[in-house]
């Protein structure tokens, strides 16, 4: 298997809790890690390695205050598009790939075709954003704003 895990494989106790270990603190040393599910270094090495090349593990990142950055405006975006083709699919989803105040974009089964998460300075920078970008989008016919009072849970995975 060279390291990858089977489809149809299911993470062991000691691989759920390196991924826990590491969703709350993505710099903690191999060494440490170790310690912390009763493994020694080279096998904890070994699964670590082995959940990135199965893509359990995807990267690693800086957890950020948006705040701190300017950037503590949240709206979601509700938008229909007039066409729902493969192609007419694939367009928007590659424009929106190049925005930057798009934090997330998920497909909807429902009522609205995607739900944006914009992340903008405040309410001005938001209207620009939705009036000169995501109206622009490709295939855009409608879309619904709804702001974000405030974040109770904001989980990153």
């Amino acid at each position: 298997m060279d390291g990858v895990l089977p489809m149809d494989s299911q993470l062991d106790a000691y691989d759920r809790k390196i991924v826990d270990l590491l969703l709350a603190d993505g710099r903690l040393p191999v060494t440490e890690i170790a310690a912390r599910i009763g493994l020694s270094k080279t096998p904890t090495q070994t699964r670590l390695v082995r959940l990135r090349e199965a893509g359990v593990i995807r990267g690693f990142r800086a957890v950020v205050d948006p705040a701190k950055l300017g950037r503590d405006h949240v709206a979601f975006v509700e938008v229909k598009l007039t066409d729902t083709t493969e192609a007419a699919l694939r367009r928007f989803n590659a424009a929106v790939m190049a925005v930057p105040e798009i934090e997330q974009c998920h497909m909807i089964a429902g009522a609205f075709d995607y739900l944006l998460k914009v992340r903008t300075r405040d309410m001005r920078d938001y209207r620009r954003v939705l009036g000169e970008v995501v109206s622009g989008l490709p295939h855009v016919g409608q879309s619904s704003t709804h702001v974000s009072m405030e974040a109770v849970k904001d989980r990153a995975f």
